[in-house]
């Protein structure tokens, strides 16, 4: 059984191999995968589609099983069923039975998972409190929106109290509204002290939310860190200055020290790297105008997400 140091998540030099096509081609999915997730993190897993993130995720849930390596959850076998029933799951396309109300669906699912009459009502309640639905619980499936399927969706993942919820894509096809709020959920989760293991293409969401990230490309590990890590290797110290009241042979010497001009004209606003900044200042030192503004840039989560995918070797 797990200790308070064990990793909520261990995975060790995993390879997950499938045979496609007539002549049984053999394509693996996810090649020589390490990683750890710690009690009380909300974990971010990222990588473009084909990359594996499904893939780990169904061997994670024992839904398919390593071509080699494994894949521990609570310090057991991701297929022993103690680690098993202290999980909660939302796969990327979930399917219900969209004649069930919202409260029949979660109680459904707590008889699924064993819960005595006694006690499943009053967790479907709090559990629809929860999510936000508590006055659709009589309102059958199919006349939910897309968010409230997500939402109920997330709610069924936590009827059995887990210690872990994984989620695939939760916020996929949401509007911004439904996305601040299956946002709100996980912040709840991670403030009860669960532990949530997150798969999204949503690059500001996992910016937002994740304690560390993993970037995944065709089956590799790429980058894992915490996001202040990431991005601070990934910065590269570069600053935007905006001024204005130069002649134009300045603001042209200015532009020519620039990585990236973005706003032409006679209030210029550039791009610059720590040299360049430094010539920039000597120059507006020596000719005048009036310094707008002068703002340190850091690296998103998108940018090194687009570097590590387009990188020569991603291909």
């Amino acid at each position: 059984m797990s200790s308070k140091n064990t990793p909520i998540i261990r995975i060790e030099n995993l390879v997950k191999e499938f045979r496609i096509g007539f002549f049984r081609k053999r394509v693996q999915a996810v090649r020589g995968l390490s990683l750890e997730v710690q009690p009380g993190e909300i974990f971010g897993f990222l990588g473009p589609n084909g990359a594996g993130k499904t893939t780990t995720i169904k061997v994670l849930n024992g839904l398919i099983f390593p071509s080699q390596g494994k894949a521990e959850l609570f310090g057991m076998s991701a297929n022993d069923i103690r680690a098993k029933s202290k999980v909660g799951f939302l796969p990327e396309h979930p399917y219900f039975y969209e004649y069930l109300t919202g409260f029949e669906f979660l109680d459904f699912y707590g008889r699924l998972f064993g819960l005595s009459r006694s006690i499943r009502p009053a967790r479907v309640e709090r559990l629809l409190e929860q999510v936000g639905l508590s006055t659709a619980r009589d309102i059958p499936l199919r006349k939910y929106s897309k968010g409230m399927i997500q939402r109920v969706g997330i709610a069924q993942a936590l009827i059995n109290d887990p210690d872990l919820v994984i989620l695939d894509e939760p916020m996929s096809g949401l509007d911004p509204i439904g996305r601040k709020e299956v946002r709100d959920i996980i912040f709840n989760l991670k403030d009860h002290g669960k532990t949530v293991f997150l798969s999204s293409h949503i690059l500001q969401d996992v910016e937002m939310i994740c304690d560390r990230v993993a970037i995944l490309i065709k089956g590799q590990l790429r980058k894992l860190g915490t996001l202040a890590e990431l991005l601070g290797e990934h910065s590269g110290h570069e600053t935007e200055l905006t001024v204005s009241g130069l002649p134009k042979m300045t603001n042209e010497q200015i532009r020519n020290m620039a990585k990236r001009v973005v706003i032409p004209g006679n209030r210029l606003t550039v791009v610059l790297d720590e040299q360049g900044l430094q010539e920039a200042m000597q120059l507006l030192l020596r000719e005048g105008g009036k310094i707008e503004s002068l703002v340190p840039l850091k690296g998103t989560l998108e940018d090194l997400f687009v570097q590590q995918v387009q990188s020569p070797e991603a291909e």
